[in-house]
């Protein structure tokens, strides 16, 4: 099937498959290994807390780390901002379109983590209040123009209080370029599926801007019947990614009717998730990019026989040596790791 491009605002999106921010995960050094398969058509950042980002910039002039290597690396990358502010917001929104110049703005309203709702008041707390949400959206449109805003969703804070048609509508209103939809409630955090055809029925409530679904989307093949099945614009691969970042061009290939590539072999996969410790080391240092990779190691040995083993192991690891002695020891694979890619260890 033909898919066209997405278009938000001026920026065209080929292919129209989005990676899906992702707070502790889709830093510089996951997007750097994403884009070395190719394959997605809007890179994301991890959501960006508004209010923590001004008090940084004020009291100790830096920035959020969550924000390493967005001035430096190829457009188009989106920046995720969460707050309940507008103000806060639109501060936060014009810095990143004038000094990181950032391709989109996108305003995280789908969070439905307890931290961010309950006490913070903002993520997928605010869709209950659709008034709030129009004017955060309209000030940061206004405090980034010409750079896009868009906004993403779920369907609702409960099954009990499905309200996405409605803020569809607010979302438009309010001069967003683009919404995209998670088809899950608040409530039901990951539990469940995602409604896909609650997802599809929003389309009929937005007049002009694009709809992005989101949601189980784990296999080209996924991705391919949601554009063939649902009426949507473009798509968001999420938790799926994390330890597979060839999804993006294994889907990319099945929406231009190319042959599928291959899943890698199991030491491949290996492979690349040593490349990207190198990377989150290279940034971080050892001892803390030893610590944080500790949960991409766990996504990359998901679903593979010997993976348990392989978790328990590596949520123990501090130090290079430690991690490729585990990589060597319990990581699913055919070969062991070769001296070359131990030199951080020495």
């Amino acid at each position: 099937m033909i898919v066209p491009p997405l278009h938000i605002g001026d920026l065209v999106i080929d292919p129209p498959v989005l990676q899906a921010p992702m707070a502790g995960f889709t830093n510089a050094a996951f997007r750097e290994v994403v884009r070395q398969f190719g394959g997605v058509g809007l890179l994301a950042t991890e959501m960006v807390n508004a209010r923590g980002f001004v008090w940084m910039d004020e009291h100790v002039a830096e920035h959020p780390d969550r924000l390493w290597g967005v001035a430096e690396e190829p457009r188009p990358l989106a920046v995720q901002i969460w707050d309940n502010d507008p103000e806060t917001m639109a501060k936060v929104g014009r810095r990143l379109t004038e000094e990181y110049q950032v391709s989109v703005v996108d305003i995280n309203f789908g969070c439905p983590v307890k931290q961010v709702t309950e006490k913070a008041h903002s993520g997928s707390y605010l869709l209950r209040e659709p008034q709030r949400m129009f004017q955060i959206i309209h000030r940061l449109v206004e405090a980034c123009s010409p750079t896009p805003v868009t906004a993403k969703i779920r369907l609702g804070c409960s099954r009990d209080s499905v309200n996405c048609n409605e803020v569809a509508k607010v979302v438009e209103e309010a001069g967003a370029a683009a919404l995209t939809v998670h088809g899950r409630t608040a409530h039901d955090m990951f539990r469940g599926q995602a409604d896909w055809d609650r997802i599809s029925e929003i389309k009929q409530h937005l007049r002009n801007i694009p709809l992005i679904g989101n949601g189980d989307l784990d296999s080209a093949e996924k991705v391919v019947a949601a554009f063939r099945n649902y009426d949507v614009d473009g798509v968001m691969i999420a938790r799926a990614c994390l330890g597979r970042p060839w999804l993006f061009a294994q889907a990319a290939a099945a929406l231009k009717g190319d042959a599928i590539p291959a899943e890698p072999t199991l030491d491949e996969q290996r492979d690349v998730m040593l490349n990207h410790y190198r990377l989150v080391v290279d940034r971080f240092g050892e001892e803390k990019g030893t610590i944080l990779m500790r949960k991409y190691a766990c996504c990359y040995a998901q679903g593979k026989r010997g993976a348990r083993f392989f978790r328990t192991h590596v949520a123990k690891v501090s130090s290079a040596a430690e991690f490729y002695n585990v990589v060597r020891d319990y990581f699913p694979g055919s070969e062991p790791v070769d001296a070359a890619t131990t030199e951080l260890a020495s």
